[in-house]
């Protein structure tokens, strides 16, 4: 058995879901998300939790089990208490501001870079290096993440460019940190 697909999910209170035909909805303080899933998995209410059975042993069943309760957690948390990712900006004259709801961003190219986030994502910048964006769907919080973090991901020589908040970037040694003799 899926040990991810057999936890319960607890609802918060505040948190109210709706199951119909394969569809849900969760409503909560931040918002409202309705997501359809496999019809192959039940959901079902069990007083205040959510319970995920699969019908049989398969393995497209097994692999649809956790996923499913996966994607059902991440909505009650995501109304709930919602989601976070943190890019840094590294490199000399790098930095971050907002300009009414975009984001402006001076990479090292010739021109600024100006993104405008998806309804449901909001961008807040700290100081000038750190960019928070914060929504419901953990989903459209990552893929703008990675989206931003891609105009300039972190180079392995320098380490310069966007990366997340605690990411560990593998330095590698330039050409004056070879070790070599003479080339014939």
């Amino acid at each position: 058995m899926s040990r991810v697909g057999q936890r319960p999910i607890p609802i918060p209170p505040g948190v109210e879901v709706e199951i119909d035909n394969h569809q849900v909805t969760v409503k909560g303080s931040k918002g409202e998300l309705s997501r359809s899933l496999s019809p192959d998995i039940s959901v079902d209410r069990v007083d205040s939790q959510l319970q995920v059975t699969r019908p049989a042993d398969g393995g497209r069943y097994r692999a649809m089990h956790g996923l499913t309760r996966t994607l059902v957690a991440n909505m009650i948390e995501g109304v709930s208490k919602g989601f976070q990712k943190t890019l840094e900006l590294q490199g000399v004259g790098y930095r971050a501001q907002k300009s009414g709801d975009k984001l402006v961003l001076q990479l090292g190219f010739s021109h600024p870079v100006e993104i405008t986030p998806p309804p449901g994502i909001t961008i807040n910048v700290e100081g000038t290096n750190r960019v928070h964006i914060l929504g419901i769907d953990k989903e459209q919080v990552g893929e703008q993440a990675a989206q931003i973090r891609r105009i300039r991901p972190p180079e392995p020589y320098q380490g310069k460019g966007i990366r997340y908040q605690g990411e560990r970037i593998r330095r590698k040694a330039g050409k004056a940190g070879k070790a070599g003799g003479k080339r014939k």
